[in-house]
């Protein structure tokens, strides 16, 4: 990869006109609303710094996702949640698809990779009323 801008804009030069330059958090924002369009993603697991936006209501689709520009391509790294009975291998594999494609589609960067870390698994509600009726149950 050419010259990495952790933190910077990358300039690509698309046209004789001039630079377009990308944010990295707009990379972030594209694979993170990419990552969360799959069935069987809960969320995306971000920092104590995106747990805290969270809290106070601020929707961060850049949560869990980071980027590495280089001046035509880009590496990416996503952390995800996946809702429980989903097999996991199958999402991830959705995922890195998913968000290679959007991210080459809107922005015309090449995505070297896609790293996906499955940091959790969520239990949706229905789940959860089952195995305390479960649990209740077995009590008496």
């Amino acid at each position: 990869m050419a010259e990495v801008l952790e933190g910077k804009g990358v300039k690509v030069p698309l046209t004789n006109e001039g630079n377009i330059i990308f944010s990295p958090d707009v990379v972030a924002t594209i694979a993170g609303v990419a990552a969360t369009s799959i069935e069987g993603v809960a969320g995306m697991s971000g920092g104590i710094v995106d747990g805290i936006a969270e809290i106070l209501g601020m929707k961060n689709f850049k949560k869990g996702v980071k980027v590495e520009l280089g001046t035509e391509e880009t590496i990416i790294n996503a952390n995800i949640v996946i809702k429980y009975g989903y097999k996991l291998n199958e999402i991830c594999a959705k995922v890195q698809k998913k968000i290679k494609n959007a991210v080459e589609t809107m922005t015309g960067l090449r995505v070297v990779s896609v790293d996906v870390s499955v940091l959790g698994i969520s239990f949706d509600d229905d789940n959860k009323k089952k195995q305390v009726q479960t649990e209740t149950a077995k009590l008496k």
